[in-house]
């Protein structure tokens, strides 16, 4: 994954913003979970930028992520608060279609896959076909790079260099979300299921239930401590949509496996709010802004996936805990637990991200 553009970090003060008080953190209202959503969008938006078809601030890969979660908003329930999403999908498609290698593939092969499942969220939406074929494209642009070094999987970049967890986490949720969308499809599934088998195989799922970042030049679990959130997050939301194909229970067992995990984590969720193992010492870089809303989005998935709503509580205190900790105005940071950093459409759609899923 790497960013394309520059990360303009948007200091609270440069947009004339007052910083909300840390306070407690207690449930809310459905109608008030929802303005909270609708306002988080209205701060997503005002980085839209209508003249390149992105959103200003932040990488090509975090805009398939704003983009992702625009549309999960758009799905929630309630309304859109007066944005047609449906309209912004189709400008962000016409301007980028055709850029980097076209079909939003370029040499990153993770980035593509953000991309790709943005458009199949799209098709689910609008029924418009090109959404789908796109999604098409982009499994396959991935499925090109996979080979039978160490075991199988598939490749990080075009250059060969690592074989990493995110890549086939995102790989494994496009294409059975593909097959759950295409009649008639063996093929998409087969492979889907195919990389899930290296997957569990290469242990990428530690002995804690939490994921590791990839394998090392010996094609072994690195082991890293650096267990991101959005390696925990993706799985859940590729396991959802393999047992919506095959009615496999083991998929939604390891699915709460690790969602478990994560929630007992003194290095993910400290205190019960979501970080990251370095939240306090950094600003998350260009990429790392992005990782809580990735997961956020898929443990909302596997929630609304399991009859007993087993996270309903942990996702209302992300919401909880980013509003009266790390907001200021409509905008929010990197530091769910506070203080508040600063903004950028990263940030942004991190936390609305968590806001959706409590509209659920």
């Amino acid at each position: 994954m790497r960013t394309h553009r520059p990360l303009l970090a948007v200091l609270a003060t440069a947009v004339g913003l007052c910083l909300v008080a840390a306070g407690p953190a207690t449930a809310r209202p459905g109608a008030d979970r929802h303005q909270d959503a609708v306002a988080a969008v209205d701060g997503l938006m005002t980085w839209w930028n209508p003249d390149s078809g992105d959103f200003d601030t932040t990488g090509w890969w975090n805009n398939a992520n704003d983009l992702q979660a625009l549309l999960d908003f758009w799905q929630a329930p309630g309304d859109t608060g007066g944005h047609d999403i449906e309209q912004l999908a189709a400008e962000i498609y016409d301007k980028n279609v055709g850029v980097k290698d076209g079909q939003f593939r370029n040499d990153y092969l993770d980035d593509t896959g953000w991309w790709g499942l943005a458009w199949l969220k799209a098709f689910d939406l609008t029924g418009d076909r090109r959404y789908l074929d796109t999604a098409i494209a982009d499994a396959n642009h991935m499925w090109a790079h996979h080979d039978s070094t160490c075991g199988g999987g598939i490749w990080w970049n075009y250059a060969h260099q690592y074989k990493n967890t995110i890549t086939n986490e995102l790989f494994i949720a496009l294409s059975a979300g593909i097959h759950n969308r295409l009649d008639g499809d063996t093929t998409h599934l087969a492979r889907a299921q195919d990389v899930w088998d290296w997957f569990q195989a290469k242990k990428l799922i530690n002995g804690d239930d939490l994921v590791n970042d990839g394998l090392n030049t010996e094609c072994v679990n690195t082991g890293r401590t650096a267990t991101w959130t959005y390696n925990q997050g993706v799985i859940l939301g590729g396991l959802v949509e393999l047992h919506r194909a095959t009615g496999d229970a083991s998929a939604l067992a390891q699915a709460r496996r690790i969602a478990e995990a994560v929630i007992a984590s003194p290095l993910l969720a400290p205190g019960g709010i979501l970080s990251e193992p370095d939240d306090d010492a950094t600003d998350g870089g260009a990429d790392g802004p992005s990782f809580k809303g990735a997961f956020m989005r898929n443990l909302g998935a596997l929630d609304r996936a399991l009859p007993d709503r087993p996270y309903s509580a942990f996702i209302d205190r992300q919401a909880d805990a980013l509003r009266t900790l790390d907001r200021s105005g409509n905008f929010y940071g990197f530091h769910w637990n506070g203080p508040f950093d600063k903004a950028d459409a990263a940030r942004q759609h991190s936390a609305l991200d968590a806001l959706t899923a409590a509209v659920y």
